[in-house]
């Protein structure tokens, strides 16, 4: 595909949502580690889809077991924004808290699925991570109002993670991903995990634009992202803007975003302070899958590799960059080699989730287009002289 030709909405869905699912395959079995060590165990950055850190000893070996991280296996990452996507086939519409609470939690508590790092069929609760498990303990277990249950949760990526489907139904409208996600995100996370879930929706739909580009991207996030969300971005799109190779970037990106980081210098070993509500931090995921996306130019084998590379929680960082650069350039900029291996080792279907989600933005738009017209009709007749249109 040419850069001139005229990108689908279907294209860009799929490319969004493939993307996502490959990077997080790619990141998964490198995640909580740092560049060096990430060098010195696979004899150099990498580059493709690799086995388990802990090869052969990946049911037993700390702090990974029981799960099957690498071998083309996706995450945590992929089954919540494949959840997501289900939870909008169903409601057809705009989604909020309430819809959490209605369909997402159900997903995640009724319904076994393969769990490709579990290789076994099993309830998606038992792969979640504690924040995500959070959900269940407070929305089906504590009838807490869906629009208050994300506080007091740790503050972290577990929201943010998954938000890309919010930015494919708002396509081209970054605000509207954004207060949607925000919407949604209020049943699962509060603070800085709540902002970067909106941002990233934002950042998604910006993506999706006509002729967007990796800058356009990160402005549109910045157009909307407050506090220490926003001058993180601003921090680590300063350094990007230095280098188009993520080799040399690896470190000044990671000092760009520590003064907001709160899990600290030891990503296995988090400070005291870690993932606690403030408005002066931000969790360290999305800025610099954003500055990844400037290294790379939106090229999605550069970004996402850098992405993978840059270690700590990069099946997240490069789950969000993943799905950035797909919709930036649709499905055909996603290696077909590594989809398809990914797809085969999760034993998933990573197309019908886009396909499925296309359908549902086209049929969201047709609602919202109806629902503005009748506001244009009542509006005009309240502001018209004599109370009725013309």
């Amino acid at each position: 595909m040419t850069p001139h030709t005229p990108l689908s909405l279907d294209d860009r869905i799929t490319g969004s949502l493939v993307g996502a699912a490959v990077g997080d395959a790619l990141g998964g079995p490198v995640e909580g580690y740092s560049p060096d060590q990430i060098a010195e165990r696979h004899g150099g950055r990498v580059t493709g889809v690799v086995g388990p850190w802990n090869g052969d000893a990946w049911r037993t070996a700390r702090p990974i077991a029981p799960y099957h991280k690498g071998d083309g296996h996706v995450t945590d990452d992929t089954l919540m924004t494949h959840a997501l996507v289900r939870v909008y086939a169903k409601v057809r519409d705009h989604l909020d808290a309430y819809a959490v609470a209605d369909h997402l939690v159900p997903d995640l508590i009724s319904t076994p699925r393969w769990i490709p790092e579990l290789e076994a069929e099993a309830l998606p609760l038992q792969r979640i991570f504690l924040a995500e498990k959070w959900l269940v303990a407070r929305l089906h277990y504590g009838h807490v109002d869906p629009r208050e249950a994300g506080t007091g949760n740790i503050v972290n990526c577990g929201a943010a993670m998954y938000m890309a489907p919010v930015g494919l139904v708002n396509a081209a409208n970054p605000p509207a991903a954004y207060a949607e996600a925000l919407d949604v995100a209020g049943a699962h996370q509060s603070s800085y995990g709540r902002e970067a879930a909106g941002v990233f929706a934002a950042a998604v739909a910006a993506a999706c634009a006509p002729g967007a580009t990796p800058a356009a991207v990160v402005d549109a996030a910045l157009g909307l992202a407050k506090d220490g969300t926003r001058a993180a971005i601003e921090a680590v799109r300063e350094v990007a803007s230095r280098h188009t190779d993520f080799e040399p970037a690896l470190r000044p990106l990671r000092a760009a975003v520590a003064p907001y980081d709160t899990v600290g210098p030891d990503y296995r070993v988090p400070s005291l302070g870690a993932r606690r509500p403030s408005r002066l931090h931000a969790i360290e995921e999305l800025p610099i899958a954003l500055g990844m996306l400037l290294v790379g130019e939106g090229d999605y084998r550069r970004t996402v590799l850098g992405a993978v590379n840059y270690g700590r929680d990069c099946d997240s960082i490069a789950t969000m960059a993943g799905a950035l650069a797909g919709a930036l350039h649709g499905e055909a900029a996603v290696p077909a080699r590594w989809a398809k291996q990914i797809a085969e080792a999760s034993r998933l279907d990573l197309h019908a989730p886009a396909t499925l989600l296309a359908e549902v933005a086209r049929e969201v738009f047709a609602r919202d287009t109806a629902r503005r017209r009748s506001h244009e009709a009542a509006f005009t007749a309240l502001a018209s002289p004599d109370g009725v249109t013309a």
